[in-house]
């Protein structure tokens, strides 16, 4: 592994029992992020998105769900060392932002009790005023105003933009490696939106750490990322470039994806293009192409046969597609003029 990568995901499937049958919410998904850089991951509700995030902090409740592959961070596989190892890893090496910042604040304590517990967790011998002092300048770094009568509110007592501020202070206190964002900017207005991901850019330039970004939104992918991959059905289904995704897309669901964003130029392109159809149950996947029910394009051998990754295209773009080269390339160039 490279030493500028920070964090190896191989391999990783996720299996959830439940009393109807297994749900397999990740299926063999594999990538490496390194120092600085910013990793979309998009897809609807159900692709495997948020599963596959909590699996890096090993979140998912190993009595119910069985999880395969591995997941190395500071040359320890997270997926098999110790729970003390596992324990010092959160926080320190890879940290998250939820996706509802009040679910993830204690209502019960300020926000400067709780920003310092993540610290104190990490660095039990520094005294409670050195972890106020550190809380102080997390707060101004993240722009709390007036950090210094805030530190002593409680969460109900912030804007939904300030608390997310607030999560965000709480995942860079200890200066990890990784930070993963699960839908950040989810329920908040535009304006508020553009300043977090605003912030998340001037604190991954001064911390230098590597951002996995989780939405449904190409837009925010637009403005963030330098990589992106596409999930439908627990699997990834494209890996590119920002740029390769929104010039040369090479999976009929991107294509759909890109077919629903809107623009300044949408009324003279028409009416937004919907995806036929819903995602699909994760207990009774579809044969062959999980897809190929929404798709279409499909051909025969798309409802008979999983396609595997295959690179495709001039920018390194991979896709799981059994569409001919040419086919996804026409198709794909269409899309992206839209």
């Amino acid at each position: 592994m490279s030493q500028d990568v920070v964090l190896s995901v191989q391999n990783l499937t996720v299996v959830f029992h439940t009393p109807d049958g297994d749900v397999v919410a990740v299926n063999d998904v594999s990538f490496d992020l390194r120092r600085g850089e910013t990793l979309g991951i998009v897809g609807e509700s159900g692709s495997g998105k948020s599963v596959t995030a909590s699996s890096i902090l090993r979140l998912n409740n190993s009595n119910t769900a069985t999880t395969t592959g591995s997941i190395i961070v500071s040359g320890v596989d997270v997926l098999t060392a110790q729970d003390s190892e596992v324990r010092r890893i959160r926080g320190s090496e890879v940290a998250m932002i939820f996706q509802d910042p009040l679910s993830a604040l204690n209502p019960y304590y300020t926000v400067g009790k709780q920003i310092a517990e993540a610290y104190l967790v990490h660095h039990p011998r520094a005294s409670k005023a050195d972890a106020r002092g550190v809380t102080l300048d997390m707060l101004k770094k993240v722009g709390i105003p007036s950090p210094e009568k805030r530190i002593d509110e409680f969460p109900h007592q912030f804007s939904g933009g300030m608390r997310q501020r607030i999560v965000i202070a709480i995942a860079l206190i200890n200066n990890p490696k990784v930070l993963i964002a699960d839908e950040p900017t989810t329920a908040l207005d535009v304006t508020v939106q553009a300043q977090i991901l605003d912030l998340m850019k001037d604190l991954q330039s001064e911390f230098n750490m590597a951002i996995v970004l989780i939405t449904h939104d190409l837009g925010v992918i637009a403005e963030t990322a330098l990589d992106v991959l596409v999930m439908y059905g627990g699997r990834i289904v494209e890996k590119s470039t920002v740029e390769a995704l929104f010039s040369e897309p090479t999976h009929p669901y991107s294509w759909g994806l890109l077919g629903a964003v809107t623009s300044l130029g949408t009324s003279d392109r028409g009416e937004l293009v919907a995806i036929a159809g819903s995602p699909p149950s994760l207990i009774s996947l579809p044969a062959g192409c999980s897809f190929n029910p929404r798709c279409a394009y499909a051909l025969d051998i798309c409802s008979a046969q999983v396609p595997l990754l295959r690179s495709v295209g001039t920018q390194g773009s991979v896709t799981a597609c059994h569409l001919p080269n040419n086919e996804i390339l026409t198709f794909g160039r269409k899309a992206a003029s839209r």
